[in-house]
């Protein structure tokens, strides 16, 4: 018979020592200890990458970080507005 290898978790009083265990330990020896877990995932919606010129890049991340925006925000807003009085 296979002998349980798995170590025993120790307590933890927040979930942020339980993730700073877990910087330091491997999951894996503990995986008798951790409970099951059934969950669906739905997706929504589709992402999509597009090539973007370097120079082009470098003023989106500038202006993306004057805006206090991530580039994908500040891209999607811009292609909505565009798109919006095209047509």
């Amino acid at each position: 018979m296979a002998e349980n290898k798995s170590k025993k978790l120790p307590q933890f009083n927040s979930s942020q020592e339980l993730v700073e265990f877990f910087d330091t330990h491997d999951l894996g020896e503990y995986a008798s200890e951790l409970p099951e877990v059934h969950f669906d995932v739905d997706i929504k919606r589709n992402h999509y990458l597009v090539s973007v010129d370097e120079n082009l890049m470098n003023k989106l991340l500038t202006v993306a970080s004057e805006q206090q925006v991530s580039v994908e925000m500040l891209v999607d807003s811009w292609l909505k507005e565009k798109l919006l009085s095209a047509t």
